[in-house]
């Protein structure tokens, strides 16, 4: 199975600690977003863990501390943007988040970390022109740390809509004009761009739309096959396997105007206020209206990948 962390929040910026204890006690609850009694237990063990996902605007929290991993593989996306603090109000800068990836890069291999150049949006201050320039100095900072790249647009959610006013979307002529300067960029620096939930027309040569978290890109970062069981996607042009998160809504403190997972920082603030490092579930703890069923876990791999195989994956 894929034990993912990043879809609700930003557990390696904000809940390293946590993260860790949860691995030495070798289980973590999580509470339903809909139906919050309903807890799920997770055993995190290398025997039915395949892979366990991050997705962080700041692994540096975690660096220290790797090796507590190390019976499991792992596959990290770091998301690097050109926004500023009128945007992402507490992320770190973009320095220090590429000197990061690159440390990360190094401890775990260039094959299994991806770097987020998401969600793009258009503004009078980051126009096209000004994206196409950022994304080439990043993709140089970051070429051969790092295969790919996840690019896509701002989705207009309505939780976006109300922190980000005045926001809109980015035009199919301008994700046209985009994805072309960003293709010929990528290919220099050896990147392959895997779009997000995004127009299969935008597809060009090192361009994909087969998603980010995809069964070909984990079967290719472990070299080995997976055997995942169907179930339906979230939203029909995704391909990703996004279950089994760990993470909670309304907890990251990066405050993203465009976040789709924060209703708002007064209840982000006021749900960190119950977090507790010892506590098996991310924010506050069990209750006797809860009811605590453990998760059908099983591993998913079943073979070694062969040169046939990779020679598909690139």
């Amino acid at each position: 199975m894929i034990l993912n962390t990043g879809s609700r929040t930003d557990i390696p910026a904000y809940y390293s600690d946590w993260f860790y204890n949860r691995i030495e006690a070798g289980y973590v609850l999580v509470r339903n977003p809909y139906y919050p009694s309903q807890i799920t237990k997770y055993l995190l063990s290398p025997d039915v863990i395949d892979v366990m996902v991050f997705c962080t605007k700041n692994p540096f929290p975690m660096l220290d501390r790797l090796s507590l991993l190390s019976a499991f593989d792992t596959f990290w996306f770091v998301t690097i943007t050109p926004y500023g603090a009128e945007i992402e109000p507490h992320v770190p800068p973009k320095e220090q988040i590429i000197a990061s990836f690159k440390q990360l890069s190094e401890a775990i291999g260039s094959s299994r970390i991806s770097w987020r150049y998401d969600p793009v949006l258009i503004t009078d201050t980051y126009s096209i022109a000004h994206h196409i320039e950022q994304f080439h100095q990043m993709a140089e900072a970051l070429s051969g740390y790092t295969t790919q790249c996840v690019v896509s647009f701002i989705d207009l959610y309505e939780k976006t809509k109300r922190n980000f006013r005045g926001i809109r979307s980015v035009t199919n002529k301008e994700q046209e004009v985009l994805i072309e300067a960003f293709s010929h960029i990528a290919k220099e620096n050896g990147l392959q761009i895997h779009l997000c939930c995004e127009n299969a027309s935008l597809v060009r040569e090192n361009v994909d739309a087969d998603g980010c978290m995809s069964k070909t890109v984990l079967e290719k970062a472990l070299g080995c096959r997976l055997d995942v069981p169907k179930k339906k996607a979230a939203r029909s042009e995704c391909f990703c396997l996004l279950g089994a998160d760990i993470g909670a809504y309304n907890t990251c403190g990066h405050g993203c105007l465009y976040c789709y997972a924060n209703y708002d920082m007064e209840t982000v603030a006021k749900n960190r206020k119950l977090h507790n490092t010892s506590s098996p579930l991310l924010i506050g703890e069990l209750s006797e209206q809860d009811v605590v069923k453990s998760a059908e876990q099983k591993s998913w791999k079943n073979g070694q990948l062969d040169i046939f195989d990779l020679s598909y994956m690139v």
